[in-house]
């Protein structure tokens, strides 16, 4: 009997090569945190367009990742292993600890201002990916959701006076725990046409100003800068014209 309920069990098990297939998607997720290194090195050297266009590398795994995961059912396959955990900790690298030290060593914030708020970034960054509460209901995020490397573009690229940018940064840690939405680019569903046509131009222009090393025409920043306020700012104007309809 004992021998029949063994052989049932094994053969619910998953098959060797589906479980070897399961673990290299976390491989896979993994090698975000090691081009977060040859970011951070690209960082030291100040070679600026290259750390950003290895956190783009990064910022590709973690977008066909979960996909690929889901399709392969990975959480079922490899219960012993964590997806959301090793998501978290290459997130932070990549979307927090990289950009925060590329802002503070830029020379982009008043000196006296940038190791504190080197400090602050990746503080209020570590609270904000344990909040429970990071997403709502409906996949938006709740505050400024950490992506600390889109904000270091958008200072590289504006290249303010030190004192905006600082003051920038400041609200920005400051916003990560205010209670408004900001569009998920690819969960949220509500004119998910629209956001990802937005995204593909965001990317095209993107690596545009990485190949110009940041200089561009203000066409191409105008444009860049409207894509970051629909992404920040359009449920907030969405659900002002329907309380006004």
């Amino acid at each position: 009997m004992e021998t029949q309920i063994d052989s049932q069990e094994d053969s619910l098990k998953p098959k060797p090569a589906i479980r070897v297939a399961a673990f290299s998607v976390h491989i896979f997720t993994a090698f975000g945190a090691a081009i977060a290194l040859l970011a951070m090195l690209e960082a030291v050297r100040e070679h600026w367009a290259a750390m950003f266009g290895w956190l783009g590398v990064a910022l590709i795994i973690d977008a066909v990742d979960g996909p690929i995961a889901r399709r392969l059912d990975v959480k079922k396959v490899q219960p012993n292993w964590s997806g959301d955990v090793l998501d978290l900790i290459v997130d932070f690298v990549t979307y927090v600890f990289v950009p925060a030290y590329a802002i503070v060593a830029s020379g982009l914030l008043l000196p006296v201002a940038a190791p504190l708020l080197g400090i602050a970034i990746i503080v209020t960054s570590a609270l904000y990916f344990a909040d429970l509460r990071m997403k709502a209901d409906d996949n938006h995020f709740r505050g400024f959701p950490a992506l600390w490397n889109a904000a270091a573009f958008y200072l590289f690229l504006l290249h303010w006076p030190p004192l905006s940018s600082t003051l920038l940064v400041a609200a920005l840690v400051v916003l990560t725990f205010v209670p408004f939405h900001v569009l998920h680019p690819v969960r949220v569903v509500r004119l998910r046409w629209l956001t990802m046509s937005l995204i593909a131009i965001w990317s095209l222009l993107g690596l545009y100003v990485l190949e110009m090393d940041f200089r561009v025409g203000t066409g191409v920043t105008v444009a860049l800068c409207a894509i970051a306020l629909w992404i920040v700012f359009s449920d907030a104007l969405i659900r002002l014209a329907r309380s006004l309809a």
